[in-house]
């Protein structure tokens, strides 16, 4: 069971109104500083997950335990991050679960290798590939704020050169060109392996579609995914004025063999 009591190393997230949440981590002697007021930690440890503290200034924030979506929408950024509503379907189309191996391209800030590995632990590996290093150090340090770390190896290499791991359970892309990697990938894949690439273009859907035509893959689709929010109050209740409309298009493929039974 999870611990319900904030100890000292616990990260928590402050709730002050639905547009202003800090995610802190908890260190003793210290205090978090926002435009209402100072709270001290030493006040924070030992009290209970859903509790309330009041600010120097007289505000009420409540303290919550985070939630995997927090870690990512609260992580360092220094790349676009894939959104929740993107990576819920890369990971229900994906097929993973505990215990699965997976390979991944690229890292970027490490926001959906964050989220492939809570649903791959205790014993499944995410094989995260990027090329640019101050990503990888900014993904290390999501992923070690996450408690997610040990569930990834983080791979300084260009995946378009092709994939170290053999008979992984998916193939996950989000990169500019995952056209060049679907060779790679359908060697790197066990049957009937899946492989799912998120593209912000549909330019670059159609290259994919084409490569995985051309390489053996099966039950393709190409999906887009949108949410929109609603302003919920009596009398009032109507779809929020803004939103985050398209992020890109997800495609998904299955690894097919053509041995004769």
């Amino acid at each position: 069971m999870s611990n319900q009591k904030i100890v000292e190393g616990d990260y928590v997230l402050l709730y002050l109104s639905q547009r202003k949440t800090y995610l802190v981590k908890v260190e003793a002697g210290k205090s978090f500083h926002t435009h209402k007021g100072f709270i001290k930690f030493d006040n924070l440890i030992g009290k209970d997950y859903g509790c309330s503290i009041v600010s120097s200034l007289g505000f009420e924030f409540f303290v919550l335990k985070p939630l995997l979506h927090d870690y990512i929408i609260k992580s360092v950024r220094k790349t676009q991050i894939t959104y929740p509503k993107d990576i819920a379907l890369i990971v229900m189309f994906s097929g993973i679960g505990p215990g699965s191996r997976i390979v991944e391209a690229g890292t970027g800030t490490g926001a959906l290798a964050t989220a492939l590995a809570h649903y791959i632990k205790p014993k499944g590996k995410v094989y995260s590939y990027e090329i640019r290093e101050e990503f990888q150090k900014t993904a290390e340090k999501n992923l070690i704020r996450a408690g997610l770390i040990d569930f990834v190896e983080l791979k300084a290499k260009d995946i378009t050169a092709g994939i170290d791991e053999a008979d992984v359970d998916a193939v996950i892309l989000d990169l500019a060109t995952p056209w060049l990697v679907i060779p790679h990938a359908y060697t790197a894949l066990k049957p009937c392996g899946t492989l799912v690439s998120f593209s912000p273009t549909i330019d670059q859907v159609v290259k994919t579609v084409e490569a995985l035509k051309e390489n053996s893959f099966l039950d393709i689709e190409t999906v887009e995914c949108l949410i929109r929010g609603m302003q919920v109050e009596r009398g009032k209740t109507r779809p929020q004025t803004l939103m985050t409309a398209h992020t890109g298009y997800i495609t998904t493929a299955r690894k097919m063999t053509r041995n004769a039974i």
